[in-house]
């Protein structure tokens, strides 16, 4: 607003300002001159009403201290011919780059020039044209993302998804679902068609049960003749010469070379929040004739879904439980209640060593499994139970998936797990699987079950009664290849691994919803740390998928270094000490086991930088004895110990 001194308006009407476009305005704290005017160009008339360089006078309260003499100086001075041609000069100078600028990106610069009128502020013009150049800036920026989502959404179509594996789309395939509980020979049955097929693959959930049904495929024979069979996962491959055979764990998929029949296990994993991508990706290109489909009853609805999307025959055979399970009457209350062929379930290593102690105290020899342990181990811990040498086993629900050990009761210490954010009571479908594992046909004549506690206890009988909830029969998970990348950044320009990510997840086109984009949340964390270094596409996105805890320290260490000389264009090798694994604790034993196989699996992908494969399969196999001893002597000490008091 014009300040109301009578003094002003003299001196306004006095000066002749008003006559040029010139008024005395008082806003914002300060007393300033504010000059109006047009510039005409390109066909545009654009007015304005702009504060000059020099045109803030003075605060108010300074201002009324003026004598009017000194008042009508400093607007003379601030007001003159000079004044007003350099401001007209770089208001058409702006107008002439505004326009130029728009037009290169199709926008209309009035759109944005109007302001320049309009605004009314004490700031002066050059603060106003840099406020509309970053207007300006960011028009264009929503004008490129909409751009690059239309061009991401045309290069990648997910219901097209089925399409992009080119063997098993051409194949003439035939889906068999054998389904059950645990116990009830689904996989024993998929794996005799495999046995008997020319050739075949089996994909595992885990290395280990990748190695078991290798080695169980090892001792078949066809015309007399072992079978040739090759081990592939992601940190190790034993090639076998002429292999018909190949067991996998299901994420090492070979989706180029037909077989006869593939086994992919626990189907049910297509609803995993983090790896569900990877049985999508199976059941749409595993290259076989036929495909077993072998897990849990509640994944049928989904498995004919799939089936009829990919115009595949579906046979589906629904298997019962070979022996009774059955809950205890009461809860075993007191560790000394524990017998031999008891397994007891806790939900963190923490909690698995504190009952191995508590139980090995009481005079059992006690079998230790967690997923913190190598296969390796957990497999020497559980042919400890087998045979006989261990009474117990306690274990985390490692113990659900895969190692078959015959169990006469599962006992809970809880039935409350953390899923990685939060502390959550287990779903009906895990408490199921882990239960299921009591009662090994043709070894107990039925299974038992029952919580430590009587509240545990409770919750059991109750998730076991519940009854199982379908898997969804649409949004299956679909996971980012480098192709899918590389097809983004093709029509982008992007080479940020996060911005690519982002793009995957937010712009590709999902027209029914069937198939949906995933990405875990570790590697959209680790793709905006891998950004900062000079790194390919390829790279990041090779490095964004090792196989690391990113929670442990001493292995976050070791993937940033590895990254970080990668960058490099450094080789990284191993250099052992033989004698370190003596110094170090369990944890950190374990630790350095998990490390060695995440170089390994590096190794395979960047052999070029990592190239100590074998040495790192070795140390991690002798960090895996490491493990084993250093539980069995933990086991024999607290077995010398004298029995705690039972509450």
């Amino acid at each position: 607003m014009t300040a109301n001194h009578d003094d002003d308006d003299d001196l306004i009407h006095e000066l002749g300002l008003a006559r040029q476009g010139i008024a005395l305005v008082k806003m914002e704290g300060r007393v300033f001159l504010r000059f109006d005017g047009s510039v005409a160009e390109a066909g545009l008339v654009v007015p304005y009403a702009l504060v000059p360089a020099q045109g803030v006078l003075a605060k108010p309260s300074k201002w009324r201290k003026l004598e009017r003499e000194a008042r009508a100086q400093l607007i003379g001075e601030r007001s003159n011919e000079r004044a007003l041609r350099e401001l007209h000069d770089s208001v058409r100078a702006f107008v002439v780059e505004m326009i130029e600028e728009c037009d290169e990106f199709g926008l209309r610069a009035m759109d944005f020039l109007h302001t320049l009128a309009d605004l009314q502020t004490s700031e002066p013009a050059g603060v106003v044209f840099d406020r509309i150049r970053q207007r300006l800036g960011h028009a264009v920026e929503r004008q490129r993302e909409e751009q690059h989502a239309e061009r991401t959404r045309q290069s990648i179509n997910l219901a097209e998804y089925p399409a992009s594996f080119d063997v098993a789309r051409r194949l003439p395939r035939k889906f068999i679902a054998l389904l059950g509980p645990t116990n009830s020979g689904k996989t024993h049955k998929a794996m005799e068609a495999l046995a008997k097929a020319g050739s075949g693959v089996y994909l595992a959930p885990l290395r280990l049960l990748a190695l078991e049904n290798y080695e169980r495929l090892l001792e078949v024979t066809q015309h007399g003749k072992p079978l040739a069979v090759s081990l592939v996962t992601g940190e190790e491959r034993r090639i076998a010469e002429g292999a018909t055979h190949v067991a996998s764990t299901v994420e090492m998929l070979d989706t180029r070379t037909p077989v006869d029949v593939a086994v992919i296990d626990e189907i049910q994993m297509l609803a995993d929040r983090d790896r569900g991508a990877a049985w999508t990706a199976a059941v749409c290109g595993a290259p076989a004739r036929t495909v077993y489909l072998v897990g849990a009853p509640e994944a049928r609805r989904a498995i004919e879904a799939l089936a009829e999307r990919l115009e595949c025959p579906l046979e589906v055979h629904v298997l019962k439980r070979k022996g009774p399970l059955a809950m205890e009457p009461s809860a075993v209350r007191k560790v000394k209640n524990l017998r031999p062929g008891d397994a007891l379930i806790a939900f963190s290593r923490r909690d698995v060593l504190m009952w191995r102690d508590m139980v090995a105290e009481q005079g059992h020899s006690v079998a230790t499994v967690y997923g913190n342990l190598s296969p390796e181990v957990r497999r020497a811990q559980a042919q400890r139970f087998r045979d006989g040498s261990a009474d117990i086993v306690v274990g985390t629900d490692a113990i659900a998936m895969g190692l078959n050990m015959p169990i006469a009761r599962i006992v809970m210490t809880s039935t409350v797990k953390f899923n990685g954010y939060e502390e959550e009571e287990i779903p009906a479908a895990l408490a199921r699987q882990i239960a299921g594992r009591a009662g090994r046909y043709g070894i107990h004549e039925e299974g038992l079950v029952a919580g430590m506690d009587p509240e545990t206890h409770e919750v059991m009988r109750s998730l076991l009664k519940e009854k199982p909830t379908p898997l969804n029969t649409s949004g299956f998970s679909v996971a980012p290849t480098l192709e899918h990348l590389h097809r983004i950044a093709a029509v982008t320009g992007e080479t940020s691994l996060a911005k690519l990510l982002k793009r995957f997840i937010h712009n590709i086109d999902v027209p029914d919803g069937f198939f949906y984009p995933r990405i875990t949340e570790d590697q959209k964390d680790r793709a905006e740390w891998l950004d900062t270094l000079p790194l390919t596409v390829a790279e990041k996105f090779t490095m964004s998928l090792v196989p690391v805890a990113t929670k442990v320290m001493a292995l976050q260490s070791a993937w940033e270094h590895w990254a970080v000389s990668l960058s490099k264009k450094r080789v990284t090798r191993l250099k052992p000490d033989e004698h370190m694994l003596h110094y170090m604790t369990l944890q950190e034993v374990e630790d350095t086991c998990r490390m060695y196989s995440a170089y390994a699996w590096l190794g395979y992908r960047l052999p070029e930088y990592f190239p100590d494969v074998e040495l790192a399969q070795q140390l991690s196999r002798e960090a895996s004895e490491r493990v084993d001893s250093m539980l069995q002597d933990q086991n024999a000490s607290a077995r010398r110990r004298q029995p705690r008091r039972q509450r």
